[in-house]
């Protein structure tokens, strides 16, 4: 693997975690693929809050590794899932961030959804 830059978030590029304190579910076909209430909402510059589930509060059976992968300078290496119920809207929905840097540390064993390739991410309460 080569090297790749490692940038420490700040106010060029900031990035928070806070714990959601609400229920968040997400939904595809009819199935409950994920249901937690320790999700962990990240707010990465001017992109829209992502929610980060505990990989223990999802349905891993309804989950395919896939060999997609994507790096990014302040979290790190992510791996990717599809959602075969969700046929080709659902390839590569689901990331991971298995190593993040220490920055990002808390979304490590966390898994984020692409809220256009499953039918709902609901928070509730």
């Amino acid at each position: 693997m080569t090297d790749r830059p490692i940038r420490i978030p700040g106010p060029d590029h900031p990035i928070s975690i806070t714990r959601n304190p609400r229920r968040v579910v997400v939904t595809l076909g009819g199935k409950v693929v994920a249901d937690t209430r320790d999700a962990l909402t990240l707010r990465e510059a001017s992109y829209p809050p992502m929610q980060y589930i505990p990989r223990q509060d999802v349905d891993m059976a309804l989950l395919a590794r896939t060999d997609h992968a994507t790096y990014c300078p302040y979290k790190g290496e992510a791996s990717y899932y599809s959602l075969s119920s969700g046929g080709e809207r659902s390839v590569n929905a689901v990331w991971t961030y298995e190593s993040a840097h220490p920055a990002v540390a808390a979304i490590q064993d966390h898994l984020a959804f692409y809220p256009d390739r499953v039918d709902g991410i609901v928070e509730e309460g």
